[in-house]
């Protein structure tokens, strides 16, 4: 999914201020032309721009709306695709032609560059999900271009069902690589359900609430706001607080140690990067190929004009420089 606004603010991505645990509450952007999909982002924030990897998170639907994002590239990240219903076809200068569907993860790596299409399919069903973005550590950022596609089994908790599809959780283990240590899950819950679960204690953790209301650790949580529980606790609770099901996506991962700058659909180090990322997307550069098979009304999304101030990263603290930040994959 593209960042369609048409003045992105940069997003200088590091250590944020710590607390235990607090509540995200998204904004609303939208996600296209007049008749947009409107769009909740509850990452990045002011006050945080990361948990772990996870530096973007859009939360739309259930709605009738069609989505028609043109072909737009992207550097240094991780494209997750997760459906909670309806049907988004996807295409991607890599040559992949592939559907995103309920309960199966689309991941696609940019690497040094990449540009997709996404496009809902024509069904009875309301379109419903999220679009989650990974930032791709500097040892690994300028990977080659790829796709992977994974259906998790759906595991029963008490109380509860999980569907891991990035990372381990609950006996459960997706087989999908990734660059650095994460975790991903779908979570439903039971009516006046309470589920306790295991977690790595040096991850941060985030968990988005889309269906019902939930409790999560300390925080209330309502639909389409991110709870945030800091490194430390070696587990996560969960209460539904209503009679009928609730639904939670749970994202985890080692917090980051490395600097990072984010404006449009770039992910880079230095204003210069940033730049130069511009200018070959409106250059139509090899670097980021041509996606086949787009019918849109725009063959590509045009990149926006740079801010007048240049863009910087916001230096980490020295004890998160200096953490090791050593990951066997």
């Amino acid at each position: 999914m593209s960042n369609l606004e048409t003045a992105p603010p940069e997003v200088a991505c590091g250590t944020s201020r710590t607390t235990d645990t607090e509540v995200l509450r998204p904004r609303e952007v939208p996600l296209g032309g007049p008749r947009a999909i409107r769009v909740q982002r509850t990452l990045p924030q002011r006050q945080r721009s990361l948990i772990g990897a996870w530096c973007f998170i859009d939360h739309y639907g259930p709605t009738s709306a069609r989505m028609d994002v043109p072909p737009h590239p992207h550097t240094g990240l991780q494209t997750v695709s997760w459906l909670f219903s309806g049907e988004v076809e996807h295409r991607d200068s890599a040559g992949v032609r592939a559907f995103v569907r309920p309960g199966e993860l689309n991941l696609m790596t940019a690497g040094a560059g990449i540009c997709h299409s996404e496009v809902s399919v024509e069904s009875d069903a309301l379109l419903h999900g999220v679009q989650l973005w990974v930032a791709l550590p500097d040892a690994d950022r300028d990977t080659g271009r790829d796709f992977a596609h994974h259906v998790p089994d759906p595991v029963a908790l008490p109380g509860a069902v999980a569907r891991v599809f990035l990372g381990e959780l609950a006996g459960s283990r997706s087989p999908v690589p990734t660059f650095s240590p994460l975790l991903g899950a779908q979570l439903d819950l039971d009516g006046k359900a309470e589920l306790q679960l295991d977690l790595d204690p040096t991850f941060e953790h985030g968990v988005l609430c889309d269906v019902g209301s939930v409790q999560m650790s300390a925080v209330h949580l309502a639909a389409g706001e991110l709870g945030y529980q800091a490194p430390g606790s070696p587990v996560l609770r969960l209460r539904n607080f209503g009679e009928q099901p609730a639904r939670v996506v749970l994202l985890g991962g080692a917090p980051s140690v490395e600097e990072l700058l984010v404006w449009w659909n770039f992910v880079g180090r230095d204003h210069e990067e940033i730049v130069r990322y511009r200018r070959l997307w409106e250059d139509a550069d090899a670097r980021f190929g041509a996606v086949a098979g787009y019918r849109g009304s725009v063959a590509r999304l045009p990149a926006p004009p740079l801010p007048t101030t240049r863009l910087r990263p916001r230096p980490l603290p020295r004890a998160t420089r200096e953490r090791d930040t050593n990951y066997n994959r």
